[in-house]
């Protein structure tokens, strides 16, 4: 349901009645960029949106979540530019929490012509341009966890081979947190079952997993889990998780 206008001159202050309407992930390079012709469009689009507040989920903190818009793409939330960002390849967020009012028009431009901020220029594949994969809106508690640190996740996991175990830090990043308020730390297998947990104040949490089911590559893919819940009283505030696989290498002078 958003709406799409190719090669525009200017950020429109309203969704156009010509505006071609399309569903995200999507790139306006589908045809061009596989047809052979050498001759796909390279520039500016404008993607809109009309929210009203009152459909927004519920939360004191708010952020508009872009997975991916290649290559370059600018944010205006009723016309006051937010945001720009150079790169289609990773996720970014922009907080729109003070630019909230009763009916909001979002707009993102994204240009995928070449560029100084993007590399590589030119390559032997198409520089598909668009919002090719999701965007999204996060509403969250003022205390959360942290969704301003280059587009992150707000969990790290680390896990470190020591024989047939396996030594796992589990460090969580937030925001505005408050007295009274902890963490409950879990660690699952593949099948869902609890091998380590802990409620704790510490943003870092260290487990042992004993027997450790390694991950070996496409011939034993094996994940666990790590979760992460903030909670004040008995209220689950936010909630992050991560897979993790647990495996290491050598590279050896002897045997390569």
């Amino acid at each position: 349901g958003w709406s799409f206008v190719k090669d525009h001159s200017q950020v429109p202050a309203a969704i156009g009645a010509d505006w071609e309407i399309v569903n995200l992930p999507h790139t306006w390079n589908a045809i061009d960029g596989q047809d052979g012709g050498n001759d796909y469009f390279r520039g500016t689009c404008c993607y809109a949106k009309a929210i009203r507040k009152s459909e927004l989920p519920q939360g004191e903190v708010c952020y508009l979540e872009i997975n991916g818009a290649n290559s370059s793409a600018w944010v205006y939330w009723n016309g006051k530019q937010l945001a720009e960002h150079h790169g289609g390849y990773s996720t970014w967020r922009v907080d729109v929490t003070e630019e909230i009012v009763s009916s909001n028009l979002v707009v993102i431009e994204v240009d995928n012509a070449p560029n100084q901020m993007v590399y590589p220029q030119n390559a032997d594949f198409t520089f598909y341009g668009g919002l090719y994969r999701d965007v999204n809106l996060i509403c969250v508690d003022d205390s959360h966890f942290d969704l301003d640190y280059y587009g992150g996740p707000g969990i790290k996991v680390t896990p470190t081979i020591q024989g047939d175990n396996a030594e796992v830090e589990v460090e969580v990043f937030t925001q505005g947190m408050k007295d009274g308020q902890y963490f409950q730390y879990t660690i699952v297998d593949a099948e869902g079952n609890a091998v380590a947990n802990e409620v704790s104040t510490d943003n870092t949490f260290t487990c042992t997993i004993e027997n450790v089911h390694k991950w070996h590559g496409r011939k034993d893919p094996y994940l666990y889990t790590a979760k992460a819940e903030l909670v004040a009283g008995e209220e689950v505030l936010d909630a992050v998780s991560a897979r993790f696989g647990c495996r290491s290498y050598v590279i050896d002078p002897e045997r390569g």
